[in-house]
């Protein structure tokens, strides 16, 4: 036993170094990409009402723009992350589940990367455009650089995670371990840990988490659906 338990740990250890290896192959590309990718989200998502961003330190900028380099850099290197992770459970796999879940890789990069744009596309529009109803006379929003791109990260990628549940939900049924009966009667423990999951994924700001849970809950009804027809062909 321990020895298929340490088995199985250095089999997990080498899909980790594998795919963080992909994932800093692609650091200098997305590093040298984030100064375009910044100043498209700005002009999309920043109302003109809001004005300019600004950094508060010398090195902030820098940091800001390597942190939009790793989210670049993720969502570039998702397929690759994507098939260590099969990589790792298919020993324990039989040949029908693991040609599933081979199949299924790439509809979930592009669940991820649809997550991410729309995070960025539609949400981080809504999120600014609420942050500017406040500002009022005597009331002046000043908005840094780093708090903004920090909020689009973490947008990003929450919302590219969480999209992965309605295909989680029917690969479960595809591979026997769940049913759509079941996924109905966890709906209240689902909604529980989403609105948990939220709270962790997305900066500490209820207005992030509600635009981060509810999409989820209606992906969660989706998988469900999804899972039925496997249901009734069993």
């Amino acid at each position: 036993m321990d020895e298929t338990l340490l088995g199985h740990l250095a089999a997990l250890r080498r899909s980790l170094l594998r795919a963080a290896a992909g994932v800093a192959a692609l650091l200098l590309p997305g590093f040298l990409a984030a100064p375009a990718a910044t100043r498209a989200l700005v002009r999309w998502a920043v109302p003109e009402r809001l004005g300019a961003l600004h950094y508060f330190a010398p090195l902030e900028a820098f940091r800001a723009q390597l942190h939009v380099g790793f989210v670049l850099a993720l969502a570039a290197a998702w397929p690759w992350v994507a098939l260590q992770a099969w990589a790792f459970v298919r020993p324990g796999l039989r040949e029908e589940e693991a040609r599933a879940l081979r199949r299924w890789i790439p509809l979930s990069t592009l669940l991820f990367l649809g997550g991410a744009l729309f995070a960025c596309g539609a949400v981080m529009p809504l999120a600014m455009a609420f942050a500017a109803s406040f500002a009022e006379p005597g009331l002046a929003p000043v908005i840094g650089l780093g708090a903004f791109l920090r909020l689009a990260g973490s947008l990003a990628l929450g919302f590219g995670l969480m999209a992965q549940t309605p295909l989680a939900l029917a690969l479960a049924a595809r591979l026997g371990f769940a049913s759509a009966a079941g996924l109905r009667r966890a709906r209240p423990y689902a909604v529980v840990a989403i609105l948990t999951l939220s709270a962790l994924l997305t900066p500490p700001d209820v207005v992030s988490q509600v635009l981060l849970a509810v999409p989820t809950l209606l992906l969660y009804e989706l998988g469900i659906r999804l899972a039925e027809p496997f249901e009734k062909r069993d």
